[in-house]
């Protein structure tokens, strides 16, 4: 066996990263991450996405890259064979890699064999959690746009709701168990919650203490805020639920994350059970965020970086060797920055610049400090109609669930602008490329409720921010190669015109133009 140690990299989708009970949140039903924690991993508090929808992040945290540096902006634009991937150098290094779980990363078109040994097969037994849309009522009214389906009901006999994410989180811990172990394994497990609809099965629904859930965030003053929330909050039409209907849904929330939490423990006991843990460095991660009700919205957007949206968690079980001091950190990290720390576990030296620092030292309890700043970007030019997300069926349709956000998209207006975030530990700056900049102090405004950017108070804050992303555009806006070009042709490549030549036209002909 080798002495590199096996992976798992289990990515829920649309987590956020305050339902965690250890992070101090009474609400969450989180056992055993929290169990982890404090066992054994590393939780990060101050994680934070690099965008904040599904596609952008994930091709962002498996190169190391940023979105802008090639252009990894929506939805419909995925990692090319050409560009770097986790899961390919971690196979082309040896690694045996077993993918459970959706896509979301790399162009379906062109399959799944680069990145991954085997591709778990989803149960043709499976239920779509998502398929029923009578949920949704009247297309007048006001559930339409709110993605809550509440509770689930199983069949007969069943212990779960079998649908798409058990099926792949059964089918992982199963490989777990059986797999060869003459090579390390790698095991990704992306799957759908607790994204929405906002649904799920016994016993998680009932598994959470209503009361105990901490208090929405409060609608802010909309005329300092990004036009695409506004126009997001107009057509989604829940602006007259009342509190009771705002924590059912958010409780439901809460058990989709209660779920989440017990498939971490199947994958962990598969990987006991196997014989395996000890020797297992295992990652927890979202790829963004969600409202849940804060600012009376629901989802998520594109391109606004509200903590909810784009502080995810990370948990980090490293190798029982490693050295790793349990708890939780303080630290500013990025996911990006998860890259960096299993390509250090798995000792690969990547042949191609990135950007995310390896976890190694702040996991050991060396230090706390680890980054200045965090960034996370999205949107786009007024132009760029190839990133409107035509393809989504919520573009033109507005029975498309997704219709108030993607189909203001579509808008030459402000609401998809470009837009960047620099978040330091008190301080977030957003600039915006057709609208109001954003500022906030969280020290006493950890809501963002309050955009100060045009106080004279803050102006010395707000120079040193739009410094710091001026220097993190220059740092990281392209990425060249690791190999080099020849500048002259070799002369094998004329050897070849002359015999094209030859045969083409005869030897006296190709003569004579010589």
């Amino acid at each position: 066996m080798s002495d590199r140690p096996h992976l798992l990299l289990f990515n829920p989708d649309q987590y956020r990263g305050d339902v965690l009970g250890h992070v101090g949140n009474e609400g969450a039903v989180t056992p055993n991450m929290d169990e982890s924690v404090r066992t054994d991993a590393v939780s990060f508090r101050n994680s934070f996405c690099q965008n904040t929808v599904c596609t952008p992040s994930r091709c962002s945290f498996m190169t190391g890259w940023y979105p802008h540096t090639a252009g990894h902006r929506t939805m419909y634009h995925m990692l090319r064979p050409h560009e770097p991937v986790l899961l390919k150098a971690l196979k082309d290094s040896g690694y045996f890699v077993c993918w459970a779980g959706k896509n979301d990363l790399v162009p379906g078109q062109n399959g799944w064999s680069a990145f991954a040994d085997v591709k778990a097969r989803i149960n043709p037994r499976k239920r779509d959690s998502h398929g029923d849309r009578s949920w949704r009522g009247d297309p007048e009214g006001d559930n339409y746009y709110s993605f809550y389906r509440g509770k689930l009901e199983k069949d007969d006999g069943e212990d779960v709701y079998l649908d798409g994410d058990w099926c792949h989180v059964l089918a992982a811990a199963e490989f777990i168990r059986n797999a060869p172990k003459d090579k390390p394994l790698c095991i990704y497990v992306p799957i759908g919650f607790p994204h929405p609809p906002y649904c799920v099965e016994e016993p998680y629904y009932s598994a959470i203490d209503r009361s105990k859930l901490p208090p929405r965030t409060p609608e802010p003053d909309w005329d300092k805020k990004p036009s695409l929330l506004r126009g997001i909050r107009d057509r989604q039409r829940m602006r007259g639920w009342t509190e009771d209907r705002w924590r059912e849904l958010r409780a439901t929330y809460y058990g989709m994350c209660a779920r989440v939490d017990d498939q971490w423990r199947i994958l962990l006991e598969a990987l006991r059970e196997a014989g395996i843990y000890d020797d297992t460095a295992a990652f927890f991660f979202a790829d963004h965020g969600d409202f849940t009700g804060d600012y009376s919205l629901v989802e998520k957007t594109q391109n606004t970086f509200e903590d909810c949206l784009s502080r995810v968690p990370l948990i980090v079980k490293p190798p029982a060797d490693a050295g790793a001091r349990p708890g939780i950190r303080d630290a500013m990290v990025e996911l990006i920055d998860m890259t960096a720390t299993v390509m250090d576990f798995a000792d690969i030296k990547p042949d191609w610049t990135h950007f995310g620092r390896s976890l190694r030292s702040v996991l050991a309890g060396d230090t706390d400090q680890h980054r200045d700043a965090v960034f996370c970007e999205g949107g786009r030019l007024h132009g760029e109609t190839h990133c409107m997300e035509l393809g989504s069926s919520s573009s033109e349709d507005p029975e498309g669930l997704y219709w108030p956000r993607v189909n203001l998209q579509r808008s030459e207006g402000p609401e998809h602008t470009k837009a960047a975030m620099c978040r330091t530990r008190d301080f977030k700056y957003v600039r915006r490329h057709y609208e109001t900049d954003e500022l906030y102090d969280l020290r006493d405004d950890p809501a963002e409720l309050n955009n100060r950017i045009d106080e004279p108070a803050l102006a010395e804050t707000l120079a040193r921010l739009k410094e710091r992303m001026l220097t993190w555009y220059m740092e990281t806006s392209d990425v060249v190669p690791h190999d080099t070009d020849l500048r002259e042709f070799p002369r094998k490549f004329y050897d070849e015109q002359d015999q094209r030549d030859m045969n083409a036209d005869g030897p006296e002909e190709a003569v004579r133009r010589t």
